[in-house]
């Protein structure tokens, strides 16, 4: 069964990421995977699917709508006998849905995130109802993804289903966790705040340092761990000055894997304005971190509120430093919400039940097919 991923690129990202564990993950007797990029270069990725034997390939799409592209996707459709052809995102999914006309290719739309604020146009309004009808499975990853989809993009609730993201959890490499100790000398008592994502104005990084200056002013003994690097870069740097956080704050740049450095962190913060599932957010709950989070996306759906983690109104500094003041001053509920997200983890968001939940849709469609 020829299973065809369609997306932007391979670039690092929560897509991306997605992609490359469900074809990893995939029953390799049952399913071919392959990769067919829209847009290049290709990305980091790709070199690791290309290493395990996946066959990957790049288009080069233009400005604005590119109909030459429907002509290409669909003749790389019919060559490689194509049977499903999953589209990862809205823009893949239209050029997608359009090739796979006039083919025997069944078509899936998954969604993995939202702009904020999310909003719609009178053209989907019109168009999309159309591609729902030629699409034999619509997914969204997270109860607020789908929701939106119904809101935004005007595709019928019942229609729609809802498959978290999974992954392989972690377990802390001492070597490189002890190194990060001689790099970052945190004293005993106190605790580090961290967040790993790329610095874009919709991770909230700014609200999260003002929280962390309430923090401080406090009187709590903190430190905040900021890894990424961005756009936003400047801006962080500059309020970091303003708000006299320099010897609070360590930025690390950019780390290609920085699983060491999470498991560094005492408690992960992700003060994201929109966020669908967070992958870093996973993997810090893989690692028995108590997280605080906004209310944003499928956040309170990942950690459930004095359950797992806390969870707090979107964009709210007072309520964010509120939270992050309580649950350093209180060591015994670290370990709780650690255990407790840890466990959650393995019940909802390992690996293996996404890569379960997408083979039995697949095998869905193409029983269907058969019929």
């Amino acid at each position: 069964m020829n299973i065809l991923h369609l997306t932007f690129d391979m670039r690092i990202g929560g897509t991306e990421q997605v992609i490359k564990n469900l074809i990893l993950g995939a029953d390799a007797s049952r399913f071919t995977m392959s990769v067919l990029c829209i847009e290049s270069p290709l990305g980091p990725f790709a070199d690791d699917l290309i290493n395990s034997g996946i066959h990957i390939e790049a288009l080069n799409r233009k400005p604005g709508f590119d109909v030459s592209l429907i002509t290409q996707i669909r003749q790389h459709i019919k060559t490689h006998k194509i049977d499903i052809i999953h589209c990862h995102q809205y823009t893949p999914y239209v050029y997608g849905v359009l090739s796979a006309l006039m083919t025997s290719a069944k078509v899936i739309f998954t969604e993995h995130g939202r702009f904020y604020p999310d909003s719609t146009t009178w053209k989907r309004k019109l168009i999309n109802p159309l591609l729902h009808r030629f699409t034999h499975a619509t997914t969204a990853i997270s109860a607020a993804t789908r929701d939106a989809l119904v809101e935004f993009e005007y595709i019928p609730f019942n229609d729609i289903d809802v498959i978290y993201n999974g992954i392989i959890g972690l377990e802390p490499d001492n070597k490189r966790l002890e190194e990060l100790k001689q790099r970052y000398p945190i004293a005993e008592k106190s605790t580090l705040f961290g967040t790993i994502a790329r610095l874009d104005p919709i991770k909230n990084h700014c609200m999260m340092l003002r929280a962390f200056k309430r923090v401080i002013d406090a009187g709590v003994d903190a430190k905040l761990m900021i890894v990424g690097d961005g756009d936003e870069r400047s801006n962080v740097d500059a309020l970091i000055d303003e708000l006299s956080l320099s010897e609070h704050v360590i930025m690390t740049g950019y780390e290609p894997k920085p699983h060491a450095h999470l498991a560094l962190m005492d408690i992960y913060l992700l003060p994201s304005l929109s966020e669908g599932t967070s992958m870093t957010l996973l993997e810090a709950m893989s690692l028995r971190k108590p997280c605080i989070v906004t209310h944003a996306g499928g956040n309170p759906e990942i950690v459930l509120d004095k359950e797992t983690g806390l969870v707090t109104p979107n964009d709210d500094e007072q309520a964010y430093a509120d939270a992050m003041i309580m649950l350093a001053q209180n060591r015994q509920l670290q370990e709780h919400f650690g255990q407790a997200s840890r466990a959650r983890f393995e019940d909802t968001f390992d690996i293996n039940n996404m890569t379960q939940a997408y083979e039995v849709l697949y095998l869905r469609l193409l029983s269907g097919a058969q019929v």
